[in-house]
């Protein structure tokens, strides 16, 4: 699967779930990891963690490897790394907090 393709893959996953607050970022030409990084908020922990099951069970079915997962456990903010993409679920005090989007974006 390309990449394009995989993003739109996690997006619909996603979206599937009500994520909130969804921004990609295409982040090629600062990193060597990913091409992508989808920044997207649940409304609790309960939320958070079922986005991120979703896309995991999801990705599984579509035989799409799955490099690793982080935060399932306290689910204030979820990693799902699938290579290419790369899925940050956040709580919105812990979006808040971090600023991801502040980090990656393009300089003015």
């Amino acid at each position: 699967m390309q990449s394009e393709e995989l993003k739109q893959f996690v997006v619909d996953k996603i979206e599937d779930l009500k994520a909130r607050d969804l921004v990609v970022l295409d982040v090629s030409k600062h990193s060597n990891i990913t091409d992508y990084m989808v920044i997207c908020s649940g409304t609790s922990k309960t939320h958070v963690r079922a986005i991120a099951e979703n896309l995991l069970s999801k990705a599984r079915e579509a035989n799409i490897t799955i490099l690793g997962s982080e935060g399932r456990d306290t689910s204030e903010w979820v990693l799902v790394d699938l290579g290419e993409v790369i899925l940050h679920v956040m709580q919105e005090q812990t979006r808040d907090f971090y600023q991801l989007e502040k980090l990656w974006q393009e300089p003015a």
